[in-house]
């Protein structure tokens, strides 16, 4: 994926809701989890370079809640409205913030899609491609309800069984269309495209679309996202487990997986299973690398990870140590194993089966982290694939 940002649309008021929450959208809680919780979810394994949320309506209350978390090691950047701008004027806020091509989604529904696939083929001249789905997957009536393919491009049909998803792929060129103004995207910004053919479209044969706009779906949400939500996760520790360690490995010359390593993970994922990275990194805190040498291995490590259509769903990292040679970094905490303060970070965002969960490390103190957390663990063998076979095998 070239450099592209992601942008949630979280403004509205949620009229049609409103008897049954006073909060927005988009952070109405569901089995402890706010609704953008697994939105961002559903999309940050992607390699995103920046993440936006456009909050209008109690924006505040979304931007006190995620200006300090992170999803993959991405920082969540909470723009709010100084007035209400509908969803085509909120996107004035980011002219003079986004510089790269966008996918643009919005913040009260979830769309199954590969968006690896979804932004594969150029825009060319167009300034917006759609995401499409069968209306069967919902009894909303959508703004974008009837329309079609006709070679490659959108066009308006009577006819048509399919609707749009909420999930576009914007050209940063759009932007420059965007006045100071309050103006809807879908009822006035895409139909002016779509007469212009600067619209195209991709059908998604997608496995689960869920929007929470209604109060028919808001009452199901629960049940249906801890059914979609809720798996066993893989807790692996990163050096001399799923790398080769060179002592403080942090140099991208020095980046090499370790055997089965990659094939395992693919195997994991594709037994529905969450993997989390947990890593201690003291060479931050004794000053043998910056933390920003730190994301570009991560970086890198990402990339060559989604070469293979694998990824991390989530990244917790400590870079302290009680003998620290810089001062910001010398502390004693849980958040260092032995210590399980990460793993604990990761259960308050995530739904995860415990009881089918387990850890692999090559220390100690990875094993201890596991006892703490209540999670079966093995230290890592030279057979990673036939090793994770067999724990899950075990476990099930």
């Amino acid at each position: 994926m070239e450099n592209i940002d992601l942008v949630i649309l979280a403004g509205g008021k949620g009229t049609r809701i409103k008897k049954f929450s006073n909060s927005p959208k988009p952070i109405i809680k569901f089995n402890g989890l706010y609704f953008l919780d697994y939105l961002i979810q559903n999309y940050s394994i992607y390699n995103f370079k920046n993440i936006y949320i456009l909050a209008g309506y109690k924006g505040k209350q979304i931007k006190n809640i995620y200006k300090t978390r992170k999803f993959n090691l991405k920082n969540i950047n909470v723009i709010i409205e100084k007035k209400p701008m509908d969803t085509g004027g909120a996107l004035f806020n980011l002219k003079k913030i986004v510089k790269n091509n966008f996918v643009l989604v919005n913040g009260d529904s979830i769309l199954d899609i590969n968006l690896d696939n979804f932004v594969k083929k150029k825009l060319g001249n167009n300034l917006i491609k759609i995401a499409l789905i069968n209306k069967k997957f919902t009894i909303i009536k959508n703004k974008l309800g009837n329309i079609i393919l006709k070679k490659d491009k959108i066009i308006y049909s009577d006819y048509s069984k399919y609707m749009n998803a909420g999930v576009y792929y914007c050209n940063k060129k759009l932007l420059k269309l965007i006045k100071n103004q309050k103006k809807s995207l879908e009822n006035q910004i895409i139909p002016d495209l779509i007469k212009n053919q600067k619209v195209s479209g991709e059908i998604i044969k997608n496995t689960y679309f869920l929007d929470i706009g209604t109060p028919y779906y808001l009452q199901r949400s629960e049940k249906i996202l801890k059914k979609t939500f809720e798996k066993p996760a893989v807790f692996f520790d990163r050096d001399n487990t799923l790398i080769y360690d060179k002592g403080y490995t942090y140099k991208l010359n020095d980046l090499k997986f370790k055997k089965q390593t990659l094939e395992a993970i693919k195997f994991l994922i594709k037994e529905n299973y969450y993997i989390f990275l947990v890593t201690n990194q003291a060479g931050i805190a004794k000053g043998l690398f910056k933390e920003k040498d730190f994301f570009k291995f991560q970086e890198v490590m990402r990339q060559k990870m989604r070469e293979r259509n694998i990824f991390f769903n989530d990244i917790e990292y400590c870079p302290y140590h009680p003998n620290a040679k810089l001062k910001k970094y010398k502390k004693k905490t849980n958040l260092r194993k032995p210590g399980n303060l990460m793993i604990k970070n990761i259960e308050k965002k995530w739904l995860i089966n415990k009881r089918k969960s387990f850890m692999i490390g090559d220390t100690l103190a990875d094993k201890q982290t596991a006892k703490k957390s209540n999670i079966y663990f093995e230290y890592i063998s030279n057979k990673l694939l036939l090793q994770v076979k067999t724990i899950v095998k075990k476990i099930n």
